[in-house]
């Protein structure tokens, strides 16, 4: 195992939480494991983050889901590739309140599938998505991310 993937997961864990945008927020990366493939983060409810009717303002509970999915294939797909985010959506299904979390996940072997397609081919746009949780367990907002991926090679 690399060095890079060894620590990436202490790493995102832990270094991404002073960022100013996830800091101010109050979002929170609590858990990445160990192979870099799976991300939790949560969003606590406060004074600051919270909008006109007193539930989380729409723009926090997106911005907990902006970086991850294409943080976990840039970390896995490395230099050789061409990623960033393409596009989003965000279906809000209900008011968050207290405690909301995420978590972005990407298999293996869809990491390989990607890789494997984006030197197939001259780009691919896999879509991801990822469900906002309250702390009940209930859908608050499903978010959709498409990622550009394209081969440095071709």
């Amino acid at each position: 195992m690399s060095l890079k993937l060894k620590y990436a997961g202490i790493l995102m864990r832990h270094g991404i939480n002073f960022w100013g945008p996830f800091l101010g927020a109050g979002i929170k990366v609590v858990d990445a494991d160990k192979d870099f493939t799976k991300i939790t983060v949560e969003l606590r409810e406060t004074w600051f983050n919270r909008n006109i009717v007193g539930v989380h303002f729409g723009g926090s509970l997106y911005a907990m889901c902006d970086p991850f999915f294409m943080g976990i294939l840039i970390h896995h797909l490395g230099r050789d590739f061409v990623i960033w985010d393409k596009g989003a959506t965000i279906k809000f299904k209900r008011p968050g309140k207290g405690t909301v979390s995420a978590i972005f996940e990407i298999s293996k072997e869809e990491i390989e599938r990607i890789r494997l397609e984006a030197m197939n081919q001259e780009k691919t746009e896999p879509v991801f998505t990822a469900s906002i949780r309250d702390q009940e367990g209930k859908i608050v907002a499903e978010v959709e991310k498409t990622v550009h991926f394209k081969s440095k090679k071709k």
